[in-house]
């Protein structure tokens, strides 16, 4: 019989408790973000008055603010709650993403995406940090892992939701993004905060000083590698994203059907992936191990993607990939969490997020250029594999520098 327990280990108690679901609730929202986009993007070109070379942009608008404004939500965080923050970003989130079903023209749907960007950064990295403020050693790391597994359902289930309403109209799509009221609705009634205010001085003095403390504690080589490490992780995530369905059809000779159930291998595997970082954490002493294998299982696995000289082989890179992605991002986060004080952790896991964000809406950019300068030496298949392969082995490649480089750092101490 398939139990929690036999899923998630002995950790998955945390499923029973209303902390935990409700945090699982909010984070049915930020995957959204993307996720019910990708299905109905080609749907959208003709009512908005868009191009099937600009539509795109409703990714980026989406992604952009968000390095800006995930480490500010941090800070603001530490100093007010966590509460206040995750209303204000389910409401902000939910009310630019319906009202996109009202607007008839490109301009102003791609202006209500970048403020919903906004409501995002105010979600999942205070989801995150929150987990960090009631959790400790394996328990946090499983909570981190069941959370991205949550993300990887909500991503899958969706979008099909998507798919379906699309062809009756393009607005109700967005209708989907209302959920975002009731949720904060149950958050108002029922979240508590999980820690006390940190905060003893309400004054702008008191404020800079904050900022001083996270800038020294990000000073420190342990908390400035793993944001950097943080962020590499997108780079293949993204990049294989970003290119499946060009991989797939142009290269491999496949159907846009066939790409699309890549990338929902993906989402499950990376889904299931992060249900175990529990327990893969409990098995070592030292989280630099995991991190160096996961880190290699999903650099080496999306290379084999771009190698693949068929969908079956494809489908076995993004498994090894899937996996090493759900987990080293879970870990990661544990990691993160456990590097700051409470004052000062909705600051760094900010930070990390954003450095995240910054990958993800690089990565499509950079890849872009240089596929179209490799395909003057390489031709156009060829330089789509190479510039694949090599995103996939250096996102896995700085992430393993940054964690060795992390293992040779002394402790962080915050009287230094």
């Amino acid at each position: 019989m398939v139990t929690p327990s036999s899923i998630a280990g002995e950790d998955s108690g945390i499923l029973a408790e209303r902390p935990f679901q409700l945090l699982l609730l909010i984070n049915v929202l930020p995957p959204l973000g993307t996720a019910l986009l990708s299905p109905v993007l080609g749907s959208l070109v003709e009512p908005l008055g868009a191009t099937t070379a600009n539509v795109g942009l409703l990714m980026s608008a989406f992604t952009a603010p968000a390095i800006f404004v995930i480490p500010i939500a941090g800070v603001v965080s530490d100093r007010y709650g966590r509460r206040p923050v995750l209303i204000f970003g389910l409401l902000w989130f939910g009310l630019t993403g319906t009202a996109i079903a009202l607007v008839s023209t490109f301009e102003a749907a791609l202006a209500l995406r970048f403020l919903q960007g906004v409501g995002f950064a105010a979600l999942t990295p205070i989801i995150i940090t929150s987990l960090g403020d009631l959790y400790t050693g394996t328990k946090e790391a499983t909570a981190q892992g069941l959370r991205f597994s949550g993300s990887g359902l909500s991503q899958t289930v969706f979008p099909l939701a998507a798919g379906v309403l699309v062809g009756f109209a393009w607005q109700y799509p967005f209708l989907l993004y209302a959920v975002a009221f009731p949720i904060a609705a149950v958050v108002y009634v029922a979240f508590e905060e999980p820690l006390d205010s940190t905060a003893d001085d309400d004054s702008e003095a008191g404020f800079r000083e904050q900022l001083a403390d996270l800038r020294t504690l990000v000073a420190h080589r342990r908390a400035w590698t793993m944001v950097i490490a943080r962020g590499s992780a997108n780079l293949a995530w993204f990049g294989f994203l970003t290119y499946n369905s060009i991989l797939v059809v142009d290269v491999l000779g496949g159907t846009p059907a066939q790409a699309g159930l890549l990338a929902a291998l993906a989402s499950l595997t990376y889904a299931l992936a992060a249900s175990q970082a529990g327990r893969i954490a409990d098995l070592f002493d030292d989280r630099l191990y995991p991190l160096l294998a996961t880190n290699a299982s999903m650099g080496l696995g999306l290379a084999l993607v771009f190698l693949a000289p068929s969908l079956l082989v494809a489908g076995v890179g993004v498994v090894f990939m899937g996996v090493g992605f759900g987990l080293v991002l879970s870990i990661y986060r544990s990691v993160i969490t456990t590097l700051a004080p409470p004052e000062l952790r909705g600051g760094l896991v900010s930070l990390s997020e954003g450095s995240g964000r910054a990958a993800a809406t690089a990565t499509p950019i950079l890849m872009g250029a240089a596929i179209a300068v490799a395909t003057a030496y390489l031709g156009f298949e060829e330089a789509v594999r190479a510039v694949g392969i090599g995103t996939g082995l250096l996102g896995a490649g700085t992430g393993i520098v940054c964690l060795l480089a992390m293992s040779a750092a002394p402790p962080i101490r915050m009287d230094d």
